[in-house]
């Protein structure tokens, strides 16, 4: 059994796809419609930079989309390997909406749009400078939930992730994250700053949350050829009618990733097949289970080698 799972933002790359643009048809003709439905050269960014824009949030969640699906086409149309016969779809975070438009249940053009005003919406949701992220490393999930809950009349940090075994990320406003990172170090709990400027995955980013729930009610789901698994809840997503609720609610909602990946090990999965910019999933998963077997897809050597377990 095998499941198929899409990159979330920090996979961004200047260059990323290039190889796949340069030599397909069916990848140029994508780089196109995104441009055209987005009204400017988002194909021009992602080729060329500068990377200070690619980074910016609302263009990063959009690009990092747009070739995640790129390779989901090119591995199923042009190699012919049908990922849709997948047992599970997952995305981090931005790479569920990847999921939900690979496995047909939102178009192409209306995920390009919501990310664009997603990453927007989050961006703008706290003002730059005010909201940061700090990873832990090493330590258990209930040892970090226990920290937080102890110091809470000292400072408000948030777990925004869960991605793997001896890695978790908190969000919060800079000076709670400051104190915070001080009294980890006194326990010895290893902590590192993240380079983003807004606290993601957490009730600070209620502004964003508020705009997502107008934009979303917009969108029309299809069913979807695959059973996707939810950020919000770690668990399949019985009925295609949560979309709308479950995507609003996880602008604020931890990401729950490495209970995701537990319950698809759990239901059979021995397979991981990662489609989209860099490795980053594929090492979560590592961690998590070194016993599955993770492709992670960049190249077309990397598709070559690929052969799913169904």
């Amino acid at each position: 059994m095998f499941s198929v799972i899409f990159p979330g933002q920090g996979s961004q790359l200047v260059g990323m796809g290039k190889d796949f643009y340069d030599k397909h048809i069916l990848v140029q003709d994508l780089f196109k419609e995104a441009d055209d439905t987005l009204g400017f050269s988002l194909s021009n960014l992602i080729i060329n930079g500068p990377k200070e824009d690619l980074n910016l949030t609302e263009n990063t969640q959009p690009a990092i989309f747009l070739i995640s699906y790129s390779i989901f086409k090119l591995v199923k149309e042009e190699f012919n390997i049908n990922l849709n016969k997948a047992n599970f779809f997952a995305g981090h975070s931005l790479g569920e909406y990847s999921a939900l438009a690979s496995a047909g249940a939102l178009s192409f053009s209306d995920t390009l749009k919501i990310l664009k005003i997603r990453g927007k919406a989050m961006q703008s949701s706290v003002p730059k400078g005010v909201g940061g992220m700090v990873a832990v490393l090493g330590s258990e999930i209930e040892t970090i939930e226990n920290f937080i809950n102890e110091n809470k009349n000292k400072y408000e940090c948030y777990i925004a992730n869960d991605n793997s075994v001896g890695q978790i990320v908190l969000s919060g406003n800079i000076e709670d994250l400051e104190k915070m990172m001080v009294d980890l170090k006194s326990a010895n709990i290893k902590n590192i700053k993240l380079p983003v400027s807004a606290p993601f995955h957490c009730k600070l980013m209620n502004k964003a949350t508020l705009i997502m729930k107008e934009e979303i009610a917009k969108l029309n789901f299809e069913k979807p050829k695959n059973i996707l698994i939810s950020n919000v809840t770690g668990k399949e997503i019985v009925n295609y009618s949560e979309f709308k609720d479950l995507l609003v609610q996880q602008i604020e909602s931890r990401v729950r990733w490495r209970e995701s990946v537990l319950l698809m090990i759990n239901k059979g999965v021995n397979q991981f097949i990662e489609i989209g910019p860099g490795k980053v999933l594929s090492g979560l998963i590592k961690r998590i289970d070194r016993n599955v077997k993770v492709d992670a897809i960049n190249t077309e050597e990397d598709i070559k080698l690929i052969n799913v377990n169904e």
